[in-house]
């Protein structure tokens, strides 16, 4: 299969080395990803600006693989490379990751890993995310064997354009790894901004904070990823609300 790799943690990441590590020996694999880490980028393009690139030649020389370092985001990323330099290798298929971090519950609206898969998903590519916590004792290597072992009996189904997120847990559950299904929980934050001074002594805000989670069902992804289960949740790019836009036809 043709599959274009990328991510939001830049294209030096472990993450993403992994990947090439663990599929391109099966695959045409291709790498676009940015030049430096673009954590939080959510689904921003750049306009009104040139981005550069140039070759990636560690991954090349390593792998034999086709790897581009572009300076933008990480939806820039994807949409120029299948727009403007995808030339003889169009993706069948295109994964964005592996995050270091977890993006579940409603962080994937800020994320540049999620962001990043539905660029391709809009492209009319199947598109999976995939993460893992900072905090894990699982690897990239492993986390990346699991994803290609499973590529084709639950990401990729020819004839349909699919888009999910996956995040792998801290540790496996007592079973050893396993994939479940799941919907977006809710994420929250404590304590977000801290005020700082910058060094001309005008006030700044650094964002951080503690999670809290609370009130997400055992269907969630977050519920799944405490209880050491690989979440695996199908998303879609239509917003619009359904059942209030019937009442308001009404």
């Amino acid at each position: 299969m043709r599959i274009l790799l990328t991510n939001d943690d830049g294209v030096e990441a472990a993450g993403i080395e992994a990947l090439v590590r663990v599929l391109s020996p099966h695959h045409t694999v291709v790498v676009a990803a940015p030049a430096f880490e673009q954590s939080g980028m959510s689904h921003a393009i750049t306009v009104k600006k040139c981005i550069r690139l140039d070759r990636y030649r560690p991954l090349e020389e390593r792998y034999g693989v086709a790897a581009y370092r572009i300076e933008g985001t990480p939806a820039d990323c994807v949409k120029l490379y299948l727009e403007a330099i995808s030339s003889d290798i169009y993706p069948e298929y295109v994964i964005s990751g592996i995050n270091h971090g977890a993006n579940l519950g409603t962080d994937v609206l800020y994320s540049g890993t999620a962001n990043a898969a539905m660029e391709a998903y809009l492209h009319g590519i199947t598109a999976t995310a995939v993460s893992l916590d900072m905090k894990s004792e699982i690897s990239y290597d492993t986390a990346a064997r699991l994803m290609e072992e499973n590529l084709f009996s639950l990401f990729y189904e020819e004839g349909k354009v699919n888009f999910y997120n996956v995040n792998f847990p801290k540790k496996f559950g007592e079973n050893g790894p396993q994939f479940v299904f799941t919907q977006l929980g809710r994420r929250n934050y404590i304590n977000a901004f801290q005020r700082m001074e910058d060094v001309d002594g005008k006030e700044c805000y650094f964002l951080g904070g503690e999670i809290l989670d609370e009130g997400n069902s055992d269907a969630t992804d977050i519920a799944a990823a405490e209880r050491g289960y690989i979440s695996v949740t199908p998303l879609q790019t239509d917003l619009t609300d359904y059942l209030y836009l019937e009442k308001l036809l009404r």
